[in-house]
């Protein structure tokens, strides 16, 4: 038998084999997740980017799993969060107010709340940046010019103020040198812009409130924030610890890939989960979410950042050891990463204990006594710890 004759025998008797093999292996990987027939999501509000991507993966889980995802609208940090605290909810997409949760800061200094054991699951960085909004029609082009504006907050979402205020801190401002003005939500805070109730508010640049305000009368600055202005840097991030460089190319006022713009990021949304709901559903929602990656990453603005490469792994809270599971048979989980993710979940262990303790100690019933009380109780038990205090 002539040599190419018998190599192409060989190649016709090994193909059913392989074959099989294949289908085994996809059949595995199928069975490998195993989501409920529904799950709750909660996000921001209606139109916010985190919300539209929220949607988006939802989709995708119906369409490659056959599962139902609902995803709740909440106006605040402590009303994304408490469906999941109560069980109601799986997972949420937030913002940085994962950060202030884990750290039991801010509007989680309280009694009901204190740290929480929040973990990631997948996030995004994608072509959009985080800023502050300027009203084109105020002429203000750059943050050192928004002394004396009229800048939006919302009433209980520290993640938003805060970012604003790191956002100030670029140009040099601080909260007494502009006009704070109070919204219910995220929503309302954006609606306010547009009636010209405020001149400058947070966002993604790829949120649709972004858009409306642009094609508005009013229009919409997105301010540069120079990556080799240190010192302003430095300011900025002294406020928000969790801001990152970053080039963006895509959204409101303009920005493109054409037309880019240096400004700052952070992993938003990211899709978070207790540590409590186990290793087991953590696993099957991440591996779901990266199985079904390619029927939602064209879908909206932001999708593309959550394929498994082009994650953040050492980042402020730790990522979910169901999440780590995926992340290392996909080949993007190193040793650095490890030791980075049991540093994060040793701090939460430590502010756990260290919450349990107060809560033992007789702490003030005052609500304003309480969270005082608690702030410096938490800097101590960091400090002996050797652990950064940051807030």
């Amino acid at each position: 038998m002539q040599r190419s004759h018998l190599r192409a025998v060989l190649n016709l008797s090994i193909l059913p084999v392989a074959l099989a093999a294949l289908i085994a292996a996809g059949s595995a990987s199928a069975q490998d997740v195993k989501l409920p027939s529904a799950l709750t999501f909660t996000a921001y509000d209606t139109g916010s980017s985190g919300f539209s991507i929220a949607v988006a993966v939802g989709k995708g889980l119906k369409d490659k799993h056959g599962t139902d995802l609902r995803v709740l609208p909440a106006g605040n940090d402590v009303a994304r969060l408490a469906p999941l605290k109560a069980g109601r909810a799986q997972a949420s997409a937030m913002g940085i107010g994962l950060f202030y949760a884990q750290e039991g800061v801010f509007e989680f200094a309280t009694r009901e709340w204190g740290p929480q054991a929040l973990t990631l699951l997948l996030s995004t960085i994608d072509c959009n940046g985080a800023n502050i909004g300027i009203a084109k029609d105020t002429g203000v082009t750059d943050v050192k010019g928004l002394k004396g504006k009229r800048v939006g907050f919302v009433v209980g979402s520290p993640a938003l103020n805060q970012n604003t205020l790191a956002f100030l801190a670029f140009g040099g401002l601080t909260k007494d040198d502009v006009k704070i003005v109070e919204f219910a939500s995220f929503g309302a805070k954006w609606k306010g812009m547009l009636n010209n109730e405020i001149d400058v508010a947070q966002a993604s640049t790829i949120s649709g409130q972004t858009k409306e305000v642009e094609t508005s009368p009013r229009g919409l600055v997105w301010p540069a924030m120079p990556h080799a202005d240190k010192e302003s840097w430095a300011r900025m991030t002294q406020v928000g610890p969790h801001l990152i460089p970053h080039v963006a190319t895509c959204g409101s006022a303009g920005l493109s890939p054409q037309t880019p713009k240096e400004m700052a990021t952070y992993p938003y949304p990211a899709f978070i989960a207790y540590r409590s709901i186990g290793d087991d559903l953590a696993y099957s929602i991440t591996k779901g979410m990266d199985d079904s990656y390619d029927l939602y990453k064209d879908a909206v603005p932001g999708t593309s950042g959550l394929a498994l490469k082009r994650q953040t792994r050492q980042w402020v809270i730790p990522i979910h050891p169901g999440a780590v599971k995926v992340y290392r048979a996909g080949g993007v989980w190193t040793d650095a990463d490890e030791a980075h993710n049991n540093k994060l979940l040793a701090r939460q262990s430590t502010l756990a204990a260290a919450w349990d303790a107060f809560a033992k100690a007789n702490p003030p019933t005052d609500a304003a006594e309480f969270r005082t009380a608690w702030l410096a109780y938490r800097k101590t038990t960091l400090e002996k710890a050797g652990l950064d205090v940051i807030f």
